[in-house]
């Protein structure tokens, strides 16, 4: 399941939830891993960040509510930041196999014998964009292949939609996506703690 963490047009609290959200999932999904991410014009904040996990979460698919005084501007009134969470429809090949580059590996890990004598991780670079994707969760190298393939999919999809967004000037459409009331999760404070 890929899904994709977004601070809209919100301000700097909204990017600082953004990556707060993110390692809150890290915490309660140990799978998670990280496709790709914008960073924001402040220093180790987010505007949106993609990733990938095995787990069901689409229960997720909204918005997020943080409570909390700003951190930025002390004397603000606002204490209600929201942020989007959008499941990722599963993309297309978008891809050519003729430019990527594959490597193997022995991954290590969990696996037995298997991952000792066999090299089951795969590393690809896409040499157009220079992007390196490795997958070591699977048994078999034919498995880490297609799932490392799967996940350069996405980002190259991601790029694209990032791309087309630029063009189309369709941050604003973004804007109006994110449903500011009804959140599915509820965090509070610096710490970040799940109050529902």
């Amino acid at each position: 399941m890929i899904l994709l963490i977004s601070s809209g047009q919100g301000p700097a609290e909204c990017e600082l939830a953004v990556g707060k959200f993110y390692e809150a999932l890290c915490k309660e999904y140990p799978d998670i891993e990280m496709l790709s991410s914008h960073k924001s014009k402040h220093s180790g904040l987010y505007t949106s960040i993609l990733f990938t996990t095995d787990a069901d979460l689409s229960g997720l698919d909204g918005s997020v509510q943080w409570i909390c005084r700003s951190p930025f501007r002390p004397h603000h009134g606002r204490k209600n930041w929201f942020i989007d969470v959008s499941i990722v429809p599963d993309v297309q090949n978008i891809c050519n196999e003729q430019d990527i580059h594959f490597e193997s590996f022995h991954s290590g890990g969990h696996g037995g014998q298997n991952v000792n004598k066999v090299e089951t991780g795969v590393r690809l670079v896409h040499i157009p964009t220079g992007i390196t994707v490795t997958s070591t969760s699977q048994r078999s190298q034919y498995q880490n292949k297609q799932d490392a393939i799967r996940k350069l999919n996405v980002i190259l999809a991601d790029m694209q939609t990032a791309e087309a967004a630029k063009q189309a000037h369709s941050a604003w459409s973004e804007k109006n996506r994110l449903v500011r009331g009804n959140p599915v999760r509820i965090y509070e404070g610096m710490d970040f703690k799940r109050k529902r």
